[in-house]
């Protein structure tokens, strides 16, 4: 490859001193005619020289020779005629200064001036060549037809990019900017149009397919409003985004990429950066254990977790093949610098718990293991309870035994005013933490609402029905949630273990609902497609335990504020040991005497009478219309 490119190198600059031999010769001639100059051979020569080491010299130090013309933008293009012009002057300077000038400054500038031009002609007639050839060879003449958003730094790089790049497979049609001075004129070949209502009918005339946004930087406001707006067009909105560092800021020199629009780019806000270095400090070389280590928010707390150096890592979970997927992931990315142990097990089991507590010692455990699925917990509601409530019992107790420092319970939003079995059971969970007052390690939950991507959630089953040709089912259009990103959730969690004291419960400000209708027609929108015309959206009747909204985590007058201005504590009075115990002692009994039955009415009986707040969704359903929580998603 590196002869291929110095041969390469040596042909251009053999190219160049033929180009430079011929209008060196025509200046000459020209010179010759001329009753001014000095017409010595000797002369004429000691100009050739000058001027060509002179050009050729400073078309070096630009590295012009070391660039890859077929793929050359207008920068580069300008790049050699400012080498030219330097070169030029330099040379011009020292003729003068010898007093050797033979063909006299005008004509100075004429061979400068044409041998550039010249120079230039031959590497774009080059150019196209080269794109004409991949063109026919690879047959990617039919592009698609684009028109790009922003006209400024970003947008032109992109248009050039588009043009000069021969394998590309769009080309750019127009520029659709809001600034006066640009509209109505070319940038870069393209001709630039307002933003306003004409673009949309103007895009179908230009034939354009598709929009890709080219903004240097973008809110999921913003790219909702773009979105809502050129999906008019019934155009493909696309992103010419850069990839992100943890701090949510442009990672340097990080090459931008067009990437399809995500649902989380339109219906939900900017993604919260909860860590921060106290956070990353505290974690650093402690033995940190996490049950469900192998689950969605589970398996985002271990890299996360890994990024903070600890001492150890140890995964925790019951499913082996979600347990080697990290396993194996966190060995690509950290190697032997990370102590990762990977232990197989239930929290139902105490023995397996006892064994793997007594050998490793944790000094931190995130306890994520539990059943979630709502209308599977309400079949198998014993289940909910065997591992939900009693295997957070069970790790509580191991913990406390063998000196863990500190335990994070990951609840949810649904342990809220529950409705449901899975729900009443997180609640529990969460006494069953808080009613360690008198403990040496330090308890606290953290609650947070649907994660996006988790294994189960929404967003997956509509993107599978759309890929299906729908249907899109939905329980009820009115449904509402709160969404937040796995690594944002993650990282609250994180920030929770860090400042939890004793029997404190999180809780994080998660924004405004998102109406699930809402979600199902621009997911159906990004996919290119018309809500109800290409894709159905049908209702299949709310399932058993499920509710209209889930109940804001965040009312002020209930909450402590803390450091971080999105996370609360939310100021709950806690149950002693021994009423959390006769609870338990309740539910033992009724899994007891369901144990072979299934679906049993006596296990919700016994949840709704040990969690005060469990109420029957149809009691909470009659009056969502007038929730707080259901008039804030229609704002």
């Amino acid at each position: 490859m590196k002869v291929l490119v110095n041969k390469r190198k040596w042909m251009l600059i053999g190219i160049d001193f033929l180009i430079y031999t011929a209008v060196y010769a025509l200046i000459v001639i020209l010179q010759s005619y001329s009753s001014a100059g000095n017409h010595e051979p000797i002369g004429y020569f000691f100009n050739f020289i000058i001027f060509y080491l002179a050009i050729f010299v400073a078309r070096g130090a630009v590295r012009m020779y070391s660039s890859v013309w077929r793929y050359a933008n207008s920068m580069t293009f300008l790049k050699m005629v400012f080498a030219d012009a330097f070169g030029g002057c330099l040379a011009l300077v020292i003729t003068l200064a010898v007093r050797r000038a033979y063909i006299g400054v005008w004509m100075s500038v004429a061979l400068v001036s044409m041998c550039n031009v010249v120079t230039l002609v031959s590497r774009f007639m080059y150019q196209q060549k080269y794109r004409y050839e991949r063109e026919t060879k690879q047959n990617v003449k039919n592009k698609i037809n684009v028109a790009i958003v922003g006209a400024g730094q970003v947008g032109t790089m992109l248009a050039d990019e588009l043009v000069y790049n021969p394998i590309s497979h769009y080309k750019p049609i127009c520029f659709i900017d809001q600034n006066k001075e640009k509209i109505g004129n070319t940038i870069s070949g393209l001709r630039v149009y307002s933003d306003d209502d004409s673009i949309i009918h103007k895009l179908s005339e230009l034939s354009v397919q598709e929009i890709i946004i080219a903004l240097p930087k973008i809110t999921n406001e913003r790219a909702k409003e773009l979105h809502e707006f050129y999906a008019k067009s019934g155009c493909k909105v696309k992103i010419y985004d850069a990839p992100l560092n943890e701090d949510g800021n442009e990672i340097k020199n990080a090459r931008r990429v067009i990437r399809e629009l995500q649902i989380e780019d339109l219906l939900f806000r900017d993604a919260l950066q909860v860590t921060d270095d106290n956070t990353t400090q505290f974690y650093k070389g402690k033995t940190v254990l996490v049950t469900g280590g192998g689950g969605s928010i589970g398996s985002e707390l271990c890299r996360q977790i890994a990024k903070c150096e600890p001492g150890r890592l140890i995964v925790f979970d019951i499913y082996e093949n979600n347990a080697y997927d990290i396993q194996q992931e966190l060995k690509r990315e950290y190697g032997d610098t990370l102590d990762l142990c990977v232990e197989i097990g239930s929290v139902r089991d105490v023995q397996r718990l006892e064994a793997v507590f007594s050998y490793y010692r944790p000094e931190i455990v995130f306890h994520a293991a539990a059943h979630k699925h709502v209308p599977l917990m309400e079949h198998s509601n014993s289940e909910a309870i065997k591992n939900n409530v009693l295997g957070t019992y069970n790790t509580a107790n191991v913990a406390e035994k063998y000196g863990t420092e500190r335990f994070i319970l990951i609840s949810t939003d649904k342990a809220v005013n529950p409705t449901n079995v899975m729900g009443a059971s997180k609640r529990l969970c969460e006494m069953v933490v808080q009613c360690r007052t008198d403990s040496n390690t330090r308890f606290a939950a953290v609650r947070f609402g649907n994660v996006l991507g988790s294994n189960g959630s929404v967003i997956p089953l509509f993107k599978r029905q759309i890929e299906k040709g729908g249907p899109i089912t939905i329980t009820d259009k009115r449904i509402i949630r709160y969404f937040m990103t796995i690594p944002e959730a993650s990282g609250l969690v994180m920030q929770a273990g860090a400042m939890a004291k004793s029997n404190q419960l999180f809780v994080l400000d998660m924004g405004k609902p998102v109406k699930i209708i809402d979600l199902a027609e621009n997911m159906i929108k990004l996919s290119g497609l018309i809500p109800y015309r290409d894709i159905e959206i049908v209702e299949t009747g709310l399932r058993p335990g499920e509710k209209l909204y889930e109940e804001l985590l965040i009312r002020t007058e209930k909450l402590e504020k803390t450091e971080n201005n999105m996370i609360f504590i939310e100021q709950d009075l806690p149950l002693l040991r021994k009423e959390v115990e006769e609870k338990l002692r309740v539910l033992r009994r009724a899994v007891k005497e369901a144990e072979n039955e299934i679906g049993a009415t006596s296990i919700r009986d016994a949840m709704m009478r040990v969690v005060p707040t469990f109420r029957l969704p149809e009691e909470i359903n009659e009056k969502a219309q007038n929730s707080e929580e259901m008039k804030l998603a229609e704002k």
